[in-house]
């Protein structure tokens, strides 16, 4: 699969990547996204709810009164969860909400949501540029050279730079990341998948190997 490389000023430099069909050209697989999506959200739960037993609210533990002869109900102390302010029957606990997701499984979702960028040609590939320092006016203006300024972009780069990643971290549209660290969430969650031409070639690299 060939795709066309811009200029940060959103025009055709006339060169081209060569993405792997095995990553960007598979039949998507919408239930292993769902799993992924499913999991991603689940870990960001912090789990710390709490609520307290009878055995943990304020309150003597006395009997309120003597079993039999009163004409009432039997009646235990003042913690009693029938009671306003008692204890609260079987209410939440701390407890991780993580969800177990077989590695192949996270790889089957992350291709099929890469996949699916690009039949639907929400893919773009930018040539790698540098700043001298971090201003989010010259990321906005590539942004904007390109006509993502409406859109939720992914940008994905090779490696970490520096102020690169601080001159896009101030756009509410722009989620600047990691080849390594991108996610099938990010992908699925974004409108374009915005990446530069080295990180474009890696995947290149890697499927190389794996024919040979």
């Amino acid at each position: 699969m060939q795709i066309e490389v811009y200029s940060k000023d959103g025009k055709k430099t006339g060169r081209s990547v060569e993405l792997p069909d095995d990553i960007f050209a598979v039949e998507p697989n919408d239930h292993v996204i769902y799993l992924a999506v499913k999991q991603f959200l689940a870990a960001q739960r912090q789990g710390t709810h709490k609520v307290k037993t009878r055995a943990e609210v304020k309150g003597a533990s006395r009997k309120l009164h003597r079993q039999k002869g009163t004409g009432g109900s039997r009646k235990g102390n003042i913690r009693n969860p029938l009671y306003k302010g008692g204890g609260t029957i079987f209410g939440p606990k701390p407890h991780s909400y993580d969800i177990k997701l077989n590695r192949k499984v996270k790889d089957l979702a992350k291709i099929s949501a890469l996949s699916y960028k690009a039949k639907e040609n929400a893919l773009m590939i930018v040539e790698d540029f540098s700043m001298e320092a971090p201003k989010t006016k010259e990321a906005a203006a590539v942004i904007n050279g390109l006509n993502l300024s409406k859109k939720r972009t992914l940008f994905v780069l090779p490696s970490y730079n520096e102020n690169v990643q601080l001159s896009f971290r101030n756009m509410p549209t722009v989620l600047g990341v990691l080849l390594a660290d991108i996610n099938t969430y990010d992908i699925v969650n974004s409108d374009v998948l915005l990446l530069t031409e080295n990180a474009a070639k890696i995947f290149s690299e890697e499927e190389a190997p794996a024919e040979a």
